[in-house]
């Protein structure tokens, strides 16, 4: 039976024709394993998952398979994307199981829902050759199964809540920290540790603002070397901008081919943010490039960011990607294909599979006119390609981290067509994503989908909304936040400083998830306590400053071991130390002495500072309205003025950009 097809995720509906009867997640289907008296196969991947494609072809859309599958199991697909709280507590199963994790997952377990054997990727053998031994057991030995299950939850479950206990990072923490961070750190390649390398996003946005804290030039280069390693490397598509996943070797040559909105999202940010700490032209360039790769490929009709784009095109894993000599050649001709298989290191035996070479760019190309032609010719040539298919949900989370990067990139980088973006995107989470303070966590289509929002989505969106103001000054976006951090200090709190993954309205699993450290993405909590840490300074609340406080005390216990898994609560405390600094610009948002005074604002350096834009009350006296932090500051002299502060005591105001910039710290 065909019960997918109804489906909003992409990924179900990738395997809405297999043979295998699949259920989404649901009360009936774990209804229907107790009535047959099965266990449940569970599964659990995502769209623009390779080994999903894989284990897919090999076994879903096989007969024998499926016919095994079906007569003695309840199966159960579920996109991690849509579920991450079911992602989380069976991902936390396997790995305590089996030591590691990955997707496809694959967990069989009892129509309670309790775990009792996992794994990841099997290939068609092994996996029909599982199915059988995993029945027999069932119908053998149900009892000692049974039994097993209900000993992993024991197991997880013991677990209490994460202590938020402790003081958030200080000074001395925050030093070790990147101590810790050189330890692994890949003085050769840039990264931290070996193959694969993950794009280490929050560590590297911890990095600039510990040296923009305190001058650390080791922390500088460390992060400096590995962005711009990133950027020259295979990870980054040298024509159409845009970061891969990860890189499969610890060179940068190979990526997984996939392309996540999260990834561009993060690291277009912190490209911006090493632009304005040194002023690296290539930082410009890559920032700039990455958010035009996310309006270009992920751009919904409706105004939001889509999920992904898949590693494989026509079956074959970075096929749309890849280049040959002699293809460089049919595009570019002789003497130009040449030129481009030396600058992008494609060559006869092929960096990837099947003599093809991922392009990389590590030198500068030298004759800028001839770069850029060859580059646009290129690209031309591989639109004409059949692409990788794209997922189109739209993911609260990640379209708030867009956000932020969008409305950043574009204030900073002189592009006001993407902070025109980042408000088209913000006006969609707002009207499609969020009811009374609550978010729903994904749309398609113009439609909300019915799965609740976690941590993550109300943090993220809430940064978003934040950093939107401070480019924009529209309070609208503070009240928004305000409302969602609300919900997160209502829903959320899990009785000692830190926070829990689901709300405490949310479907109840085995285990209530909570994990305050990074992943791919800033952790839940890690993310609340940037928001409330931001939302505080622009309001005053000691409630939300206490609370993003209280959230960072997991960093301070990962520091000085573990920083890497940390790394966006790291940066949030950086911005703790640092005050955060609080900046008030008051002026007509028209007149070109307020522009240059906001713009004076946002380029300060200090870590986390926050940044609002007022018009003073009629007559020129002080502002009122929603932003506190605005109120009671007016204009001087009859001219727009900027107030520098921390806490809420500020500096003497200041008229021009060069006294604002003496104001700030270096």
């Amino acid at each position: 039976m065909n019960r997918l097809k109804d489906a909003t995720s992409p990924y179900l509906l990738q395997h809405a024709g297999n043979p295998v009867d699949w259920r989404e997640w649901s009360e009936e289907a774990f209804a229907e394993a107790r009535r047959r008296e099965v266990p449940i196969l569970l599964s659990v991947g995502y769209a623009a998952c390779h080994w999903c494609h894989v284990m897919a072809h090999e076994s879903f859309e096989d007969g024998p398979t499926a016919e095994l599958m079906n007569a003695m199991f309840v199966n159960v697909k579920v996109d991690r994307e849509e579920r991450p709280d079911v992602d989380a507590v069976y991902m936390e199963a396997t790995q305590a199981m089996t030591g590691q994790g990955g997707w496809p997952m694959t967990v069989f377990m009892t129509p309670d829902g309790h775990p009792f054997y996992c794994g990841t990727y099997f290939p068609r053998p092994q996996f029909q050759a599982l199915l059988q031994a995993v029945h027999k057991a069932w119908t053998e030995q149900r009892e000692d199964v049974v039994g097993q299950g209900q000993e992993v939850v024991a197991a997880l479950t013991q677990r209490g809540p994460v202590a938020g206990q402790g003081e958030p990072p200080g000074a001395e923490s925050l030093a070790a920290a990147v101590k810790v961070l050189a330890q692994t750190y890949d003085a050769a390649r840039g990264g931290f540790g070996g193959a694969p390398k993950f794009p280490p996003s929050m560590a590297l946005e911890f990095l600039l603002r510990h040296h923009a804290r305190t001058q650390d030039d080791d922390a500088l280069a460390m992060a400096g070397h590995t962005l711009e390693a990133m950027a020259r490397g295979g990870m980054y598509d040298q024509l159409g901008g845009g970061f891969a996943r990860y890189s499969v070797d610890d060179s940068w040559v190979v990526p997984h081919f996939e392309k996540m909105l999260y990834d561009n999202a993060l690291l277009a940010r912190v490209y911006a943010h090493w632009w304005r700490l040194t002023g690296n032209p290539f930082a410009r360039r890559v920032a700039l490039e990455t958010c035009d790769w996310m309006l270009r490929d992920l751009r919904t009709s409706e105004g939001g960011l889509a999920s992904a784009l898949d590693a494989d095109s026509e079956g074959v894993e970075g096929k749309f990607y890849v280049w040959t000599p002699e293809q460089l050649r049919e595009v570019l001709g002789e003497e130009d294909g040449a030129y481009a298989a030396e600058l992008f290191n494609v060559t006869a035996n092929g960096t990837f599979e099947h003599g093809t070479s991922v392009l990389r760019l590590l030198r500068d190309p030298g004759d800028a006119d001839r770069y850029e032609r060859v580059r646009a010719a290129l690209l031309a040539a591989r639109e004409q390609r059949i692409p990788p298919s794209r997922d189109d949900k739209v993911v609260a989370a990640w379209n708030g981290l867009a956000v932020a990067a969008l409305a950043e990139c574009g204030a900073l980088l002189d592009r006001p067509d993407l902070v025109g973006a980042a408000v088209e995107v913000a006006g969609l989470v707002a009207r499609l994503h969020m009811r009374d303070g609550r978010l729903v966590r994904t749309s398609r289509d113009g439609a909300a989908g019915a799965n609740a929002g976690v941590l993550e989505d109300y943090a993220d969106v809430a940064e978003g909304f934040l950093a939107l103001h401070g480019v924009t000054g529209d309070a609208a976006y503070v009240r928004l936040a305000g409302a969602l951090l609300d919900t997160v200090l209502d829903r959320f709190g899990d009785g000692d400083g830190g926070f829990y993954d689901t709300a405490d309205d949310a479907e109840r699993l085995f285990r209530r998830p909570q994990d305050p450290t990074d992943n791919a993405t800033p952790s839940g909590q890690f993310a609340a306590a940037g928001a409330l840490l931001s939302y505080g300074a622009l309001t005053g609340s000691a409630r939300h400053r206490e609370a993003a406080a209280a959230a960072l005390a997991p960093a301070g216990l990962l520091a000085g071991k573990h920083a890497r898994f940390a790394g966006w609560g790291l940066a949030v405390a950086e911005a703790n130390a640092a005050g955060p600094l609080e900046i008030a610009v008051i002026g007509d948002p028209e007149d070109e002495r307020t522009r240059a005074l906001h713009r004076t604002a946002l380029m300060a350096v200090a870590p986390g500072t926050v940044v609002s834009l007022g018009a003073p009350a009629p007559g020129g006296g002080p502002a009122t309205g929603e932003v506190p932090l605005l109120e009671g500051r007016g204009l001087v002299d009859g001219s727009p003025a900027a107030y520098v502060c921390r806490g809420f005591t500020c500096r003497l105001p200041v008229t021009a950009p060069a006294d604002l910039r003496r104001e700030l710290p270096a």
